[in-house]
């Protein structure tokens, strides 16, 4: 082949004549501009490869040489030491051996010493490259700059031909190039040096990459001429960009360095494959002479792998060259894989990221708080319908939720509801990182919540215990609000330091609560359901039928609020404040914050319900209020005598301008701040600052002096004087066998059937008893509690119910009726039906089988109306309601009962339920539909049924008001103090105390009960009467505050109906029409001498069922008129008693608290008394007095 050059082209000596040029050479080609430095057209391709080949091969060969004799030498002397050790033993002298170790002792430190200082140059260079220390750190991150550059610098050469010349003086791109490399190729000095295995470090990627871009920068220098070559390798350096990254800091997650490394692994990929492609497309085929090129941009062959690799291949361009389409076939296999695994994949990280990573940005002048914990649609649901409420006003506080794990579709779109207040960021509350991407230290409050379902209760709150304490460590400052499910998890909180109750820091024990309801119940039916609508915000349903559900829903829609006093009210008696705010405001004012201005008194506030006349109202007193909506509570602010005395329509009163509103420094005047507005400043943490809650002050109390001589030197109250305390008892001697306990005439008690076994979790029944075992009861006011169910459950709860008096238990089973009436549960104030094995079951609706079936197996059970006639004659005693001749048999101060009960559906229930919905299963005979919320159906109202899930109510409740929560414990836990919670995580058990005056104080502090209608002073009112009299009256003349109605399901019907059910009515209108068989939910006031003697009060603080099978016991007000009856009385029965002890012998002493030498004591089974006229013949009074066991005499 030959062809013309032309002398433009050429620089040479001869004319311009054609030169002809052999067709045997085959690197010869035809000179154009891509080569215009050589005048025989010859390319140099070669010869940059063969350098980056040459250094290849030829590290390699060497290498594996030094390899080959290193091991050759090792043998051989391996073989000479093992002939010395032959000549050794074969008898060499001693001489001898130790002139031929001298030699090989010498050259073993000689190798040792160089083995040192080989070792330190390797440790430094390790050293050197290694991101362990910051030099390494930087010279990693500018060896990954530096790739990038010489990277960039091959994107701009690829517009220049593949081969020309260039002048290494005048080219500014191969000076830098040239640059770029020689730091490479140090820094390969050392990587060589630091590494192990020479061998696998030969072979590694960066170090081929190295081979095949450094010598040929070299080379170019040396021919004056540049090849593009295969300096596209560089673009192999991006795989460790994740690792640079994570170098920095920047990368914490996982989920962001595997994003980082899919698209570094994807992109270095695509680009090293272009580069080739540009190479041999741009240079042809070597064996076809290079004729068979075509020009492409890099950028074209970029765009040709990206289309090759999705499989569209649109053939607008394609490889033309051999080598090129070779190339494709095996890059369509491998491509076509890494596309359909690393794109979807990249594109599911990107898109998750987007949706729940991020970083909460909060609004400027709104605040938010972080709730965590157990997040699911149910729970979430549940807190934002609360938290949301209408009823609250204007809530400005944004919510967001943080949870390790993403929501489902329904929790989605939940959110998406609630777009506008809530967000949802994946994360967990034990990272930090994800703490800060909440920005909880901004945040007003966290806010924990509990799994209540969860198998492992102990475990579930360790988990939110280890969460409270990273949120602490995080911000200590942080206010925090948990749900626990154990009571005595609440203890391990006290060991955070940065926990802190002033700071508003509340733990919400569910079970302490939950059985505190129930227990409240045991003393006045349907007290749960309306403290639990009380905390609970629902809205008002009206609705137009005159039925029970009409007047049950205007009561739930009342909430409890707080509010600050006006100035109106200063100096005013608490009674006289209650009555003019319930009369002019239509506001029921409860309780007080009172603040003690006497030097003996530590706490500087307290909360106080119903304190009585001897409490004033001072400037800035914090009130609570029942109340429908948080507007309404505002007249209590608002009002002003001047201004509003003559308003007789509540909604006119509004801020007045007559007189500047006070408003207190630190206190504003809002119910509804996110932020607490003020907090007990001395109730927090040590004992000494400890708020004295429902508890008035010994040194204001009229007629104080009466307690400083009872029971100086007698322990019968705990350390703190709050609760009743015997000393500990063994449980063999609280045991009965069913035949002792069918002897025993048990009425009046309290039966708690249990379900539980020993892998059972505790529920702690001590959080039942303890509000039985108030010390604002008498003695002879406490019921009995008799426990039903497994002896192995029952000893493990036993350590802490040892300390409390008049407590046995049956072993058995509730599900057995021989057990039920051997307890006699017809004759009971209430049945409390418990299971600690409902967190055991799989499927949420048989969560409350063992529940449901023991509750109807109980109603279902029929009685003989006589059984109390015959177990009372058997021994020998005249039973109740025989004779009614003596006056000491007046029915002014009776227990109502019904002795013809025949039917298990006239015993008070009250059923514990995990499951809302299963409260349908409860009543057979009401209409309820399925999907009705729990607090919309009929077992719920009539105080029958208690659910766990009510008490999520309390989380918003005490966010917006953590007196609230004060409130709520101190009304059903019967006076739990934090002194006390301090006391039993030290020793798990209450402490017995001498009876002090401070101790005995304590006693004088409100508690609930019921007061009857149907006779005594109130009777007038039963008939008729407006409730708003009645609570005037009881307020003025009794100190007692009335708060809701106990009424018949039926009372509205104009027909007499034989059901027995009744349901609650929260806090009624002044006009609200009363009926003679309602009870009446009040406040009453400790009656210190209610132990020696009665009046005529018909007002009780037990159990009432006027129209089942009794009315509530009955205290009254200190009379000494009966004192000498009584005396005659309790004389002719401790004799009779002593004669009815010694016919029984060596009987045993079931419920003797005291010594055998302890004065013995007879029950009392209070007399019965007149009824409504058209249901008078379904009772009998009853009146004598029964001693059916024996028991401690009163302390009064």
């Amino acid at each position: 082949m030959s062809n013309n050059i032309s002398a433009n082209n050429l620089n040479t000596d001869s004319s311009s004549s054609p030169v002809n040029v052999p067709k045997m050479d085959a690197l010869i080609i035809p000179v154009t501009m891509e080569v215009p430095c050589d005048s025989r057209g010859q390319r140099m391709w070669w010869a940059f490869l063969a350098s980056s080949m040459v250094t290849f091969f030829g590290g390699l060969f060497i290498i594996l040489l030094w390899r080959t004799l290193k091991y050759l030498w090792t043998v051989c002397c391996h073989c000479g030491v093992k002939n010395k050790e032959a000549q050794k033993i074969n008898g060499g002298g001693d001489t001898q051996a130790d002139g031929a170790c001298k030699p090989t002792d010498e050259k073993e430190e000689n190798v040792a010493a160089e083995v040192g200082w080989m070792t330190s140059v390797k440790d430094w260079a390790g050293v050197m490259i290694s991101a362990q220390t910051l030099t390494g750190r930087v010279l990693v991150v500018l060896v990954f700059a530096l790739s990038i550059g010489a990277l960039v610098i091959y994107f701009i050469d690829s517009s220049n031909p593949i081969e020309s010349c260039q002048n290494f003086y005048k080219d500014f791109t191969l000076q830098i190039d040239m640059a770029f490399n020689v730091f490479f190729l140090l820094y390969f000095g050392l990587r060589f040096i630091a590494a192990n295995d020479k061998l696998w470090f030969w072979l590694e990627v960066n170090s081929v990459v190295d081979f095949f871009t450094v010598p040929p920068v070299f080379v170019s220098v040396y021919l004056n001429r540049s090849w593009l070559g295969l300096r596209f390798l560089r673009a192999l350096r991006l795989i460790q960009f994740s690792e640079i990254l994570q170098f920095l800091n920047i990368l914490k997650t996982s989920n962001s360095i595997k994003l980082v490394n899919l698209c570094s692994i994807f992109i270095s990929t695509w680009l090293t494959a272009a580069g080739f492609i540009h190479l041999v497309e741009n240079s042809g085929d070597p064996w076809e002479n290079f004729q068979n090129n075509q020009q492409l941009t890099y950028w074209e062959c970029v765009y040709l792998l990206m289309v090759t690799m999705s499989t569209v291949g649109y053939g607008d361009v394609y490889a033309k060259t051999t080598l090129g389409r070779l190339f494709m076939v095996f890059f369509i296999l491998g491509g076509l894989a890494m596309f359909a695994r690393y794109v979807p994949e990249i594109a599911a990280l990107i898109l998750n990221r987007k949706k729940y990573g991020g970083t909460f940005n909060s609004t400027r002048g709104r605040k938010h708080i972080v709730v965590c914990g157990h997040i699911t649609l149910e729970s979430v649901s549940n807190f934002l319908k609360d938290f949301l409420h209408k009823d609250r006003d204007d809530v400005n506080v944004e919510i967001v939720f943080l949870h390790n794990i993403s929501p489902n579709l329904e929790l989605e779109a939940l959110f998406k509801r609630h777009f506008t207040q809530v967000e949802f960021y994946q994360g967990s509350v034990l990272n930090p990182h994800d703490l800060a991407r909440v920005k909880i230290e901004s945040a007003d409050a966290c806010l924990i919540l509990a799994n209540k379902y969860c198998a492992d209760p102990d475990a579930e709150d360790a988990s939110n215990i280890m969460r409270v304490i990273s949120i602490k460590n995080y911000h200590p400052k942080i206010r925090i609000i948990t749900q626990m499910l154990q009571y005595h998890n609440k203890a391990h909180l006290l060991n955070i330091p940065s926990w802190n109750w002033k700071e508003g820091d509340d733990a919400i024990c569910l079970a302490e609560l939950k059985l505190g309801f129930i227990a409240q119940s045991c003393l006045a039916p349907g007290l749960s359901t309306m403290l639990a609508n009380l905390f609970s915000m629902r809205s008002f349903i009206k609705i137009e039928e005159d039925t029970w559900q009409k007047y049950y829903l205007e009561g739930v829609a009342n909430e409890m609020y707080t509010e600050y006093l006006s100035s109106a009210f200063v100096g005013l008696s608490f009674p006289a404040v209650c009555e003019l705010v319930f009369a002019k405001l239509k506001l029921l004012m409860i309780a007080i914050e009172y603040k003690s201005e006497k030097r003996e008194s530590r706490s500087r506030k307290r909360i106080l319900i119903n304190p009585g006349n001897h409490v004033k109202i001072q400037e800035g007193t914090l009130g609570f209020f029942i109340a429908s909506d948080a507007k309404e509570v505002k007249r209590a602010f608002f009002y002003c005598k001047a201004c509003h005395d003559d308003i007789t329509d509540p909604k006119r009163i509004k801020k007045c301008g007559c007189k500047r509103l006070i408003y207190f420094e630190d206190e504003q005047p809002s119910t509804l701040s996110p932020k607490k507005k003020q907090r007990n400043g001395g109730m927090r943490n040590s004992p000494n600052s400890s708020p004295k809650l429902m508890r008035h002050d010994p040194l204001l109390i009229p007629g104080n002096e009466q307690i400083d001589n009872m029971d100086a030197n007698v322990k019968k109250y705990d350390s703190t004087g709050m609760f009743h305390w015997c000393p500990a008892k063994d449980i063999e001697k609280v045991i009965l066998t069913r035949s002792e306990a069918a002897m025993t005439v048990l009425s009046g008690h309290v039966v708690v059937c249990i379900f539980g076994d020993v892998k059972s979790a505790l529920i702690g029944l001590r959080n039942l008893v303890m509000p039985l075992r108030a010390s604002n009861f008498h003695y002879h006011e406490l019921k009995h509690i008799v426990f039903v169910g497994s002896l192995e459950y029952l000893r493990r709860e036993w350590e802490t119910l040892h300390n409390f008096p008049k407590v046995s238990i049956l072993p058995g089973t509730p599900l057995s009726r021989a057990d039920l009436r051997a307890v006699n549960i017809n004759l009971c104030d209430m049945c409390v039906i418990l299971s600690a094995n409902q967190n055991n079951i799989d499927d949420a609706s048989l969560q409350d089988k063992e529940c449901i079936l023991a509750s109807l197996n109980i109603k279902s059970m029929q009685f003989d109306d006589s059984i109390g006639v015959l177990q009372a004659n058997s021994q020998g005693f005249t039973p109740p309601g025989m004779d009614r001749s003596s006056p000491d048999n007046s029915p002014v101060h009776g227990l109502l009962r019904q002795p013809s009960i025949t039917t298990g559906a006239n015993i008070p229930i009250i059923t514990e339920l995990v499951n809302d919905s299963n409260v349908q299963f409860l009543d057979q005979d009401d209409d309820d539909d399925p999907d009705t919320e729990l607090y919309l159906t009929q077992p719920f109202a009539c105080g029958t049924a208690f659910a766990v899930s009510v008490l999520d109510s309390l989380m918003s409740a005490t966010y917006f008001n953590d007196n609230i929560l004060t409130l709520i414990r101190t009304l059903v836990t019967g006076g739990a103090t934090p002194e006390l919670e301090a006391l039993i995580a030290e020793e798990n058990a209450l402490r017995g105390g001498y009876s002090t005056p401070q101790t005995l104080a304590n006693r004088d502090r409100c508690r609930v009960a019921q007061l009857a209608l149907y006779d005594g002073p109130f009777a007038d009112l039963g008939d008729g009467g407006c409730y708003g009299d009645l609570f005037c009256k009881a307020l003025k003349t009794y100190n007692m505050l009335c708060f809701g109605i106990y009424r018949l399901r039926d009372a509205h019907l104009s027909t007499p109906s034989q059901c027995t059910k009744r349901y609650v009515i929260t806090n009624p209108p002044y006009e609200f029409e009363l009926v003679p068989t309602d009870l009446i939910f009040c406040l009453m006031q400790f009656d210190h001498n209610a132990g020696q003697s009665r009046a005529s009060l018909s007002h009780s603080s037990h159990s009432s069922y006027s129209s089942s099978k009794k009315s509530s016991s009955v205290h009254s007000i200190p009379s000494t008129a009966n004192r000498p009856n009584r005396t005659k009385t309790r004389d002719s029965r401790e004799k009779q008693n002593a004669t009815r002890m010694n016919r029984m012998g060596q009987e045993k002493k079931w419920f003797t608290d005291e010594p055998d030498n302890a004065y013995p004591r007879n029950i009392q089974i209070k007399p019965m008394s007149t009824h409504m006229a058209n249901q008078i013949n379904q009772y009998k009074s009853t009146s004598s007095l029964i001693p059916p066991i024996r028991e401690v005499e009163d302390e009064c």
